[in-house]
């Protein structure tokens, strides 16, 4: 299948080599799909980890020094309102991180969603989605939906209540929206559904960065 990059990437990382990073990172999640499943005999296994470790050595000559920063300033006035496009390596939602969870996101104004299907990396009690997978994506939807009320900010506190196992392989819709925002205190709350019922709820307090504040704390992380 051929690789296409889209045009001009958020990301300068990325630049003339999106659909190719994008390529990367499906084999690696496919990898670690099967590397938490997989009964191969002893010598399949270190002839496999040896010939990992030789292209990881390849591709770690690439790395810059310093590196480039993993996450852009959100500023949606910039016309590049793509919230998971400046976030290409994040942990939970990066689309370029193998390691990020099987999530998308949208936004319905006033709601911000994650749509996905969890898979047997993100198993914890048999059968069900790990309660600290689902924190991360709680902590990324409230972001997402304070990103969207242009109230974006730091988590200071966020609640998570376990109402019933989340199932793997079962479609998820996370729901997050503001409710309160007071002066640079914010209250935003979620809930994730499958089947129509509610699995899990958040809610959590943010405090709001202006303009400069966020892009100070950007400079300080580069």
């Amino acid at each position: 299948m051929p690789v296409t990059n889209t045009p001009e990437p958020l990301h300068p990382a990325l630049a003339g080599r999106e659909g190719e990073s994008a390529a990367l990172t499906a084999a690696l999640r496919r990898l670690i799909a099967v590397a938490t499943a997989t009964t191969a005999p002893a010598d399949a296994t270190l002839a496999a980890a040896r010939e990992l470790e030789s292209v990881a050595d390849a591709l770690e000559r690439h790395v810059p020094d310093p590196p480039l920063p993993k996450t852009l300033v959100h500023l949606p006035e910039d016309g590049r309102a793509d919230f998971a496009g400046r976030m290409a390596y994040d942990f939970v939602i990066g689309r370029h991180n193998p390691m990020a969870l099987p999530l998308e996101v949208e936004f319905e104004p006033p709601k911000a969603l994650l749509r996905g299907t969890f898979t047997r990396p993100y198993e914890g009690p048999p059968g069900c989605v790990h309660g600290a997978v689902l924190a991360g994506a709680f902590d990324i939807l409230c972001a997402a939906a304070n990103f969207a009320a242009g109230v974006a900010g730091p988590t200071a506190r966020l609640e998570i209540v376990y109402r019933r196992p989340t199932l793997l392989g079962e479609p998820c819709l996370f729901e997050g929206e503001v409710e309160a925002h007071e002066g640079k205190r914010v209250r935003t709350a979620g809930r994730l559904l499958q089947r129509g019922r509610v699995t899990v709820e958040a809610t959590g307090d943010f405090v709001q960065l202006d303009r400069e504040d966020i892009v100070r704390m950007a400079a300080r992380m580069q």
